[in-house]
């Protein structure tokens, strides 16, 4: 029987596996981790570029990660992470560049790795597509892209779409399943418009969120997502050029609240995950997959994207590493099957995806020798930024200046319980023929 009747999911951003939890395989035969032998050349010399060892947490250039570039990624058995970077960075020193193929030693990020080598690492999850952020996280909300592989830059940018798709949250809903969305700055996930009805399931992370998990369990919702912050001094989702010690600190901050409360960590799965390889260097070829409908004409959603961190933590679950394929609609999936939901309600790509639900067909007993918590380091602030917003976050202020403005109407007013869902409605309508 699954014990399980709370998931967690965490989703930072732009990471590989190898850069990230790589490390695990120098010494732990099962992990197919980094070897020190594999290298990309740089064009500009000719040199050969290892996976080496980097301490950078403050990455100053953010490689390319666009569906094209991931394209080109690929190209020779993933041999041109670094040609790419390359052309972007011409004057790029040879230490910049090591940063696109090196990974992380053993306790470089305390919090990530302790869950790592505490419970268990997949290490065959990867991204939902070869591309973006925004494509990429409609994929764990929906099983969607609706055939989109862009996303803007800005406000008036060909990478504006209406996403209109169903999402489990709408399933959660007919279903009477209950379910949050913590957030800080603007969510990405308002950007599908269905979400705009349920401004009352969005709260603020990180106060809401430990509030809630001091509760008795019964009153902690069944499902939840957690958006970490986007821009800002307390950029928090280790896109670069935030630093990578914040995202850290958040997955400390929501292991321990969980773990402080008995019954809530004995009946939750905390999902720690990233969106997409950001540019990263993995040596994992992408497996083939299906498309999830009929828009295919900008890409036919035949293949998946990089491999990217993927950590499962329950104390229902032998630490251990878990081989099987999975892609950001495996959690879908596995709502689901534990809710009795319709998966293809959310396309072709859910039902075909593997479930995690299988680690919990056992009769494992509950772990005791777990972290009671894990630790949350310094937060470092961002007094001035060291680059241009990368187009993710530039997109979002864009979205958040448009609904903020545009009507007099503030970002808690639009989310409100009470809000109109057809004046949210309205004004997302109103971007999106302004700039689509």
């Amino acid at each position: 029987m699954d014990p399980i009747k709370h998931i967690v999911v965490l989703m930072m951003e732009n990471h590989s596996f190898d850069q990230m939890l790589g490390f695990l395989g120098l010494t732990n035969p099962d992990v197919d981790g980094v070897n020190q032998s594999r290298f990309n050349i740089d064009p500009r010399d000719n040199s050969k570029v290892f996976q080496l060892p980097i301490t950078t947490m403050v990455n100053q250039n953010d490689p390319l990660h666009e569906y094209t570039d991931a394209l080109e990624h690929m190209k020779n058995n993933n041999g041109h992470f670094v040609s790419n970077y390359a052309g972007k960075y011409p004057t790029s020193t040879k230490n910049e560049t090591q940063e696109v193929m090196g990974y992380y030693e053993d306790g470089a990020f305390p919090a990530l790795h302790d869950l790592a080598k505490n419970f268990v690492v997949c290490d065959k999850w990867f991204s939902s597509l070869p591309g973006p952020t925004w494509p990429n996280r409609f994929f764990v909300h929906s099983g969607t892209s609706l055939g989109h592989v862009d996303m803007p830059s800005g406000l008036f940018d060909p990478g504006w779409h209406l996403y209109d798709q169903t999402t489990i949250y709408d399933l959660f809903e007919e279903a009477n399943i209950s379910w949050k969305i913590y957030f800080d700055g603007t969510p990405q996930s308002l950007l599908m418009t269905h979400q705009l009805a349920y401004g009352g399931h969005y709260h603020r992370f990180i106060e809401d969120f430990e509030k809630d998990c001091t509760k008795p369990e019964s009153e902690f919702p069944s499902y939840v997502f957690i958006e970490p912050d986007y821009s800002g001094a307390t950029q928090n989702d280790q896109h670069p050029p935030s630093n990578l010690m914040n995202g850290d600190r958040l997955i400390a901050k929501v292991y321990n609240a969980i773990r402080a409360n008995d019954a809530l960590w004995n009946s939750t799965l905390f999902v720690v995950i990233y969106d997409e390889d950001g540019g990263f260097y993995d040596h994992v070829t992408p497996p083939k997959t299906v498309a999830p409908d009929q828009n295919t004409d900008d890409f036919k959603f035949n293949i998946l994207g990089f491999r990217i961190p993927a950590i499962l933590v329950s104390p229902h679950l032998t630490k251990g590493t878990d081989h099987t394929i999975y892609d950001h609609t495996s959690i879908l999936k596995y709502a689901c099957q534990k809710w009795g939901l319709n998966p293809s309600r959310l396309g072709a790509r859910v039902p075909y995806s593997n479930s995690i639900g299988h680690l919990f067909n056992t009769n494992a007993p509950t772990r005791f020798d777990v972290p009671a918590q894990v630790w949350v380091g310094q937060e470092f602030l961002h007094a001035t930024r060291p680059m241009p917003a990368d187009s993710h976050e530039s997109s979002l202020i864009a979205f958040n200046h448009f609904m903020t403005d545009g009507r007099g109407i503030s970002t808690e007013e639009l989310l409100d319980v009470n809000a109109s869902y057809d004046l949210a409605y309205e004004e997302t309508l109103k971007l999106l023929k302004i700039v689509v």
